[in-house]
């Protein structure tokens, strides 16, 4: 349901790769203050990402205020403090909770409960580490009403633990599994104004959360979930602005759909 697939290798990549890898993309990019280390896995899998490596990692975004990376909850644990010492940036883990929903989570074989995610959020918090997460939009097994509903609900169970920022992503195909799960009528594509109501009921239950938490919605190739050419520009654009200004803007109004 998201694209650390495409990339993912069998085998622990030679030592030295990951910091090569780096240099390369640092040389080629512009300057900025936040860096993402995405590494189509798990940080902190060992298998993944030797913790040789860590220390030639953490010298090549110094200059950075912030440094985040992906992992799952059930490997956060000293390794990340390890890793935050060797760091002068604020370290930043961002976690898939994807949904709370009671009997789709198990369904989408995530290998985790909502008792890890909330032990990983507090050993992370506690360790001084910012969080993020990502909830999903329609995962499998629900209708489009439910899709908005619960991932509404996911964002206010992470705010509420919490983290500091939560991306509602759009669940997208490509992987093959989610083709064979429409086939048989159990997934569907979310609609782009669903992407919209979820984002503005979730700034509502930010905005009454004391620190201040963003939500953000995830705009890649978000002009696919629309069902109509003329109003999906505007649509992905008011998406990104309320992105940045973390407030609901006025909506869209769409004679040829007939929407708003």
């Amino acid at each position: 349901m998201c694209d650390l697939w495409r990339n993912t290798t069998d085998l622990t990549v030679p030592r030295g790769a990951i910091a090569e890898q780096i240099d390369y993309a640092l040389a080629r990019l512009p300057p900025a203050r936040h860096v993402k280390l995405y590494n189509s896995g798990n940080f902190f899998d060992a298998k993944a990402i030797p913790v040789e490596e860590h220390g030639a990692i953490a010298e090549r975004v110094r200059s950075f205020r912030t440094v985040i990376v992906e992992n799952h909850p059930k490997l956060c644990g000293e390794a990340c403090v390890r890793f935050r010492d060797l760091l002068d940036a604020r370290l930043e883990i961002a976690l898939g909770l994807e949904t709370v929903h009671p009997e789709v989570l198990p369904r989408l074989n995530k290998g985790m409960t909502l008792d890890d995610f909330s032990r990983a959020i507090g050993f992370l918090l506690a360790s001084d580490i910012a969080v993020r997460a990502f909830v999903l939009l329609r995962p499998p097994f629900l209708g489009e009403a439910e899709g908005v509903e619960w991932a509404v609900r996911s964002v206010e169970y992470a705010l509420s633990l919490g983290v500091g920022c939560v991306s509602i992503i759009p669940t997208r195909g490509g992987n093959g599994v989610l083709e064979r799960l429409q086939k048989s009528g159990h997934y569907a594509p979310p609609k782009l104004q669903s992407l919209e109501r979820a984002l503005e009921a979730s700034f509502e239950i930010a905005r009454r959360r004391p620190a201040s938490p963003r939500v953000f919605a995830d705009l890649w190739d978000a002009e696919k979930f629309s069902e109509c050419l003329d109003c999906a520009p505007r649509r992905v654009g008011r998406l990104a602005e309320m992105n940045f200004t973390q407030r609901a803007l006025p909506a869209v109004v769409c004679n040829s759909c007939d929407t708003r």
